[in-house]
């Protein structure tokens, strides 16, 4: 027998994991090279993999659902057609050949569910399971307290060689108190710190009980689906990390407006897309964002890593009603025709379920358009690790004051509010006031002359 290990492949350049939604293949079957093995999700990207080489399943390691870290054996083909039948012991269905390798034991402890204000402990976290008190962190052995543990976290617990009993106590401040790699720091620098520095520390604030959600007659429950989920946890980190700090200005876009209104046709018919005000946003943006560096960053613990490239995301509202970002690699050396064609294929792509992992990577910075629902403006969350999320609101007629030869008159001017919520741990008033009165400065001086 010739075995051929499948292992989850690396799907983008920060992408440390991803989960395995179904297999299209059960053990036993014969697979021809290129056949879907399984469907995979990353954070917010489903893709197939196909099968590389021909052959029969032998082993699926990795039921529906599990987390799987980047690297590991997910799957086992014999490429030996000839080969007999296999040992009873590795037939079955998937999820019930699962060997006892450290990383299945551990991706695949199950999600508990919410806990209770106080644990069995008294701390208001799980209590260790029995017989796991005095039980060291071996690398051949996975938590057993029915918590889910992410890879990363398992690392640093087997790092710090944490007992199950100190990891189990952890209280994680993730969503239904999932353990985050910062809760474990937290955690271990006041172990360092000794009961006499802890002694000295504040008390902690009280933590509101989530409010009971009772139901009423008539009341529909609506499961979220998985990138619902996905957006809510990243949504209230972001919120639990970030100082957010929001500014606004008006912007008097009137020169854009007219010069859009005049190329949109001809633009149409001759690049076969849209003509938005999007590419006029980006590409301001980018500049913006090449004068001002410190926007254009992210925050690593106490590190501020400035960034070389300008990567702009975008929000694009699926038909399933979450959201997407994909990202403008490189956006400060596109010309308007260039960023044009990219927002168009990446909203298209989002739409129709095409993106790449690699589509939605490495973003630096990130703009949401409100102007799309015809919203004034909005209070953006940070998309996590950057820094700050610009807000493009509606562009409406109003009446305004304008300078002219003769004196100040009152003109029917196009003018748009723009929003830019910032993490104040990094970014001071000053430089987001002057970064988002520089993307406006851009946008009210755009050259109407200029062609595309």
């Amino acid at each position: 027998m010739a075995d051929y290990q499948i292992v989850m492949p690396k799907m983008g350049e920060s992408i440390q994991e991803a989960t395995i939604i179904r297999w299209m293949v059960k053990t036993g079957d014969h697979v021809e090279e290129d056949d879907i093995l399984t469907e995979l999700a990353t954070d917010k990207v489903d893709t197939e993999i196909p099968s590389p080489v021909a052959g029969k399943v032998v082993r699926i390691l990795f039921p529906d659902g599990a987390r799987v870290a980047v690297g590991e054996v997910i799957a086992i083909i014999d490429t030996d057609t000839g080969a007999g039948e296999q040992d009873e012991k590795t037939a079955g269905s998937p999820g019930q050949n699962v060997p006892a390798s450290p990383v299945t034991d551990e991706i695949q402890a199950p999600v508990a569910p919410p806990e209770s204000p106080k644990g069995a402990n008294g701390t208001g976290g799980p209590s260790p399971a029995k017989g796991m008190e005095s039980s060291p962190f071996k690398p051949e052995t996975g938590p057993r307290d029915g918590r889910f543990y992410s890879p990363l976290v398992l690392s640093n617990a087997r790092s710090e060689n944490l007992p199950y009993a100190e990891l189990g106590a952890i209280k994680g401040s993730g969503i239904n108190g999932r353990v985050r790699k910062q809760d474990i720091l937290t955690y271990l620098d006041a172990r360092k710190s000794g009961p006499t520095e802890t002694k000295r520390q504040p008390p902690p604030a009280p933590v509101a009980e989530k409010p009971a959600s009772g139901l009423q007659p008539g009341d529909q429950i609506v499961e979220m689906d998985r990138m619902r989920k996905l957006i809510a946890e990243h949504m209230v980190m972001s919120k639990h990390v970030s100082a957010h700090v929001t500014n606004f200005v008006e912007a008097d876009v009137t020169g854009l407006v007219q010069w859009r209104d005049r190329e949109k046709d001809a633009f149409l018919s001759r690049e076969k897309i849209k003509l938005t005000f999007m590419p006029a946003f980006v590409e301001a943006t980018a500049q913006a964002l090449k004068e001002f560096p410190g926007i254009n960053a992210s925050v690593d613990g106490t590190r501020i890593i400035l960034r070389n490239n300008i990567n702009i995301g975008f929000a694009v509202a699926l038909p399933s009603g979450n959201l997407i970002v994909p990202v403008i690699k490189n956006a400060d050396r596109k010309n308007l025709r260039g960023l044009a064609a990219e927002l168009n294929r990446l909203a298209e792509d989002a739409r129709a379920g095409r993106l790449a992992p690699d589509d939605i990577q490495g973003g630096t910075f990130t703009i949401t358009n409100f102007g799309t629902f015809r919203n004034l403006t909005g209070t953006p969350i940070i998309n996590q690790p950057q820094v700050a999320i610009l807000a493009t609101g509606n562009i409406e007629k109003k009446p305004a004051v304008i300078a002219t030869p003769a004196g100040d008159a009152i003109a029917i001017r196009h003018r748009m509010m723009l929003s830019l919520s910032y993490d104040h741990r990094v970014v001071d008033g000053a430089l987001g006031g002057l970064f988002l009165r520089r993307v406006a400065d851009l946008l009210e001086n755009f050259d109407t002359n200029r062609k595309i």
